[in-house]
């Protein structure tokens, strides 16, 4: 155990060439602060502007501020690491920190987009009673509840997983301290520990996606029966950018967090990795503000005002 407390893990550079780990330096900082702006300039707006109150909106909001901390969890020590070419130590409990709020903040935007479908489905399924069952204190319980869930999931595969012994190679294959890389570094049988981490990741993932998938069967049910062309358009706007947002998180971590532990290849993992670490991040804004038109103005309004 002494072992395993003084280890310090160091994360393998994507090149061993500085120019080219100075150019994926530039592309991760510019990503990460093109996310950052993006989703606090949602987040601002919508708080500043009393037409966008509203319980979607609301749950856009706090599907920002969760990105932000999200990206947050990851971008600064893989930005330092990239500019000392994997010389930049993270210690055993620096690195159950990382992936605490990292499995927390995921598991939780996860639950979050389910209940942003419930929301979609409330609104086009049940338009005379939303405003009842939408109302504020539910609102803020079911954010309140998709952070104790998260919470709930992360705090006891962590702990499962940094109770192992570390004891050889302390160089891990990826940016971040990412579940399935850390694994790999363990001197001893993660079985059990795979397994729990396959039937915890199959939980976060394919239970609010089956809650997203019955909310929109339901909702393209009711848009069909409406007769009105342009109300189908205006029902299905609604719905779209979070469709596309929820094709993106679940696509990428059901691949990583889904495959068989034998299938996983570290390679693949880190490349599959910065896609909903620093890209998905950054086309969620882009992706509401160009479906939303009520979001788009109100975003022009207010820019124009500096």
């Amino acid at each position: 155990m002494n072992k395993t407390a003084k280890i310090q893990f160091f994360f393998r550079p994507f090149s061993s060439d500085p120019e080219v780990q100075m150019a994926i330096f530039m592309a991760f900082l510019v990503m990460y602060l093109t996310s950052l702006s993006g989703n606090a300039m949602i987040a601002v707006v919508v708080h500043i502007s009393p037409s966008l109150h509203t319980p979607m909106y609301f749950f856009l909001a706090t599907l920002a501020v969760l990105e932000i901390f999200y990206t947050s969890s990851i971008a600064p020590l893989a930005l330092a690491n990239l500019l000392s070419m994997g010389k930049t130590p993270v210690s055993l409990a620096g690195c159950g920190t990382q992936m605490f709020f990292f499995v927390f903040l995921g598991g939780t935007d996860c639950v979050l987009l389910a209940v942003m479908a419930y929301d979609r489905f409330v609104a086009i399924c049940r338009p005379l009673r939303y405003s009842l069952i939408m109302r504020w204190r539910v609102c803020v319980e079911l954010v309140a509840g998709s952070l104790v869930l998260g919470f709930l999931l992360s705090l006891p595969l962590t702990t499962l997983i940094f109770h192992l012994p570390f004891c050889h190679s302390n160089e891990v294959y990826h940016f971040y301290c990412d579940m399935p890389a850390i694994l790999r570094l363990a001197c001893a049988d993660t079985h059990v520990h795979e397994m729990a981490l396959y039937i915890t990741s199959f939980l976060v993932l394919s239970v609010p996606l089956t809650l997203i998938s019955i909310s929109y069967v339901l909702i393209a049910l009711a848009i069909v029966q409406i007769r009105s062309a342009v109300g189908r358009r205006r029902a299905f706007s609604t719905c779209s950018s979070h469709i596309s947002v929820v094709l993106l998180q679940y696509g990428c971590t059901s691949f990583i967090y889904l495959s068989p532990g034998s299938s996983y290849s570290p390679e693949m993992g880190r490349a599959v990795s910065v896609v909903y670490t620093f890209i998905t991040p950054i086309l969620n804004p882009f992706i509401y503000s160009m479906r939303s038109k009520e979001l788009r103005d109100t975003l022009k309004k207010t820019l124009k005002k500096f």
